[in-house]
Parts: structure tokens; C-alpha cells; sequence
């Protein structure tokens, strides 16, 4: 086990570099001088000039892509053209509210998901079945912004039952609608993926087996049946986590939920590109240390899986 952890996070290190290397070069290629912004419309050439030396825009791309390289490996992630805050500070105050939103959209998914997934396996052709397919299309299509704006328009504003944006005192019912908006489409997804691998374990030989020795029908679903249909399932909540945190995005900016999402949108709205490329490092390395989790799970699910060298 211990060398396939090794051996998995050797295998992210090309990974990162090459994230790394894509933002950086779609940073500098990006129409916009970040010297002549902080330099204003009035901003004189000598005073653009010095800014630009200051920045270290001056030097030649290789130079400039050499010297980030080197702060990156420092732990340094630059400094905000827009308020000269460092890019780490900016990142770890908001990480945790992008964090909580995205574990409770997920806690919100799976739970949703696999429990309706189940149920609607093990009442196939039933009304229940045929409302819970509508509903997860439906999900499973519909966009994040949609969904969002939808929630804010019924419970906020209609019925006034959730307060609408902001995070107010951190009281939990203001994180009720982004978490719900942005679980809504994994939810779905997972419904649909539990209910058609449920339904062709159920078929297995081990099932039948289990009932006719007389193990009570939940018994069969959830200790037989769940279990060893898990595994697609782990690999798809691994996946959708990409999606969180891509969907954090939007859902942050409709919601004014102040994470990580929600400061990139504002770096790229100022052309803010140090912060540019420090939120999607931080999210890309996210992203695979979440991967890397859901690979250590199968094993716990499924005990043939075994992490041993070839």
C-alpha cells in the first residue's frame, strides 16, 4: 500500500507541472498590460516601465516562467496586482469557505444520490422509480447557474425561508442553497449510476444465493448487493469532485459565498494574474489529492483489490 501511495503521488508531479506551466502561458498571452492597469489611465510611460520592472515583466518568458517556477517552489505564490496582498494569505482565508461548501455539496450528493438510487433499484418499473429518473435528467441537466438563481428566486425571495446571499455571522442556513445548488447535479448523477449497477448485481448468482438461504431482503440490498456495487460509484464521486469545485465557481459568485471560486472570478474581472494562477494550482492540486483518495478507497470496498508492485 505504502508504495502505491508513492508510486500515485510520483504519478501527480508531471501533472502539476504541466497545470503549472498551461496557466502560465495563458496568462502571458492574455491581451492587457497588468502595468498599464495598476498604472491607471493616466499613468505616464516612465511610471509603466517601472511598475513593469518591478513586476519582473521586463525579462524574457523563459526567464519570467524560471523565476515562478522557483518562488513556486518556495511555497511563493507572488503578490496581488490588485492590492499587493500575498496570493497564499489571499487563498487560505478563503480555502475553508470554499472547503465546507464543497464537503456539504458532496455530503449532500452522495447521501441524496445513493439513498433514492437504492431505493428506486429496489422498487424498479414503480412510481417512485419513474419520478426519481425524471428528477435526476432533469439534475443532470440543468446548469449550476440555473439551479442557483431557481433556489434564490423560491426560498430566498418568495417564500423567505433561507436568508439569499453572503455568509452573515457563519450561521449554517445561509450555507443551505449553495451547498443544495451546487449538490443538485452530482445528486442526480449518482441516483442514476447506484440505480443501474444495483440492479445488474442484483442479478448475480450471490443474490439469489443470499435469498434463498432466508437473509432478509434489506440485508441482501445493503451487507450483498451495495457493497460490491460501490466500486463505479466511488469512481464517479471521485470525478465529480472536479466538478464541485469547478461548479464552486459560479455558485460562489451568485451566492456572494467568500471562497476560493469567487476570488478567482474577482482576479479575472482586474486581470489579476498572479491570483489567476494561484486559485487554479490550488484547485488542480485539490482536485488530485481528492483523486488519490478515492483510489486508496477501493480497497475497502472491494477486498480482491490489492496495491501491490507489479
Amino acid at each position: 500500500m505504502f508504495a502505491y501511495i508513492v508510486r500515485k503521488m510520483l504519478y501527480t508531479i508531471p501533472v502539476v507541472w504541466g497545470v503549472i506551466t498551461v496557466v502560465f502561458i495563458l496568462m502571458a498571452v492574455v491581451p492587457g498590460d497588468p502595468a498599464r492597469i495598476m498604472a491607471g489611465q493616466r499613468g505616464d510611460p516612465a511610471t509603466i516601465a517601472k511598475i513593469r520592472h518591478d513586476l519582473g515583466l521586463d525579462l524574457p518568458m523563459m526567464s519570467q516562467y524560471t523565476k515562478f517556477l522557483g518562488e513556486l517552489a518556495r511555497g511563493d505564490l507572488g503578490m496581488s496586482y490588485r492590492n499587493n496582498e500575498k496570493v497564499s494569505s489571499a487563498i487560505a482565508t478563503r480555502f475553508a469557505a470554499t472547503m465546507r461548501l464543497t464537503l456539504w455539496a458532496m455530503v449532500i450528493a452522495v447521501v441524496l444520490g445513493i439513498t433514492t438510487g437504492i431505493i428506486s433499484a429496489a422498487k424498479q418499473y414503480s412510481a417512485f422509480d419513474y419520478a426519481v429518473m425524471f428528477i435526476s435528467v432533469s439534475g443532470v441537466s440543468a446548469p449550476v447557474f440555473w439551479v442557483g438563481l431557481l433556489l434564490l428566486l423560491v426560498f430566498a425571495y418568495s417564500l423567505g425561508w433561507v436568508p439569499g446571499i453572503g455568509v452573515g455571522e457563519g450561521q449554517w442556513i445561509y450555507l443551505a442553497l449553495p451547498a443544495l445548488t451546487l449538490g443538485v447535479r452530482p445528486a442526480a448523477l449518482l441516483a442514476r449510476l447506484t440505480r443501474s449497477c444495483m440492479l445488474e448485481v442484483m442479478t448475480q448468482d450471490y443474490i439469489r444465493t443470499a435469498r434463498a438461504k432466508g437473509v432478509s431482503e434489506r440485508l441482501v440490498i445493503i451487507k450483498h448487493a451495495l457493497k460490491n456495487a460501490m466500486i463505479p460509484i466511488i469512481t464517479i464521486i471521485g470525478t465529480q469532485v472536479a466538478d464541485l469545485l469547478s461548479g464552486a465557481v459560479l455558485t460562489e459568485s451568485i451566492f456572494a459565498w467568500p471562497g476560493v471560486g469567487r476570488l478567482a472570478v474577482e482576479a479575472l474581472r482586474n486581470r489579476d494574474f498572479p491570483m489567476i494562477r494561484g486559485t487554479v494550482i490550488v484547485l488542480a492540486v485539490t482536485f488530485l489529492v481528492a483523486n488519490l483518495i478515492v483510489d486508496l478507497s477501493y480497497g475497502f470496498f472491494d477486498p480482491r483489490i490489492r496495491y501491490e508492485d507489479r
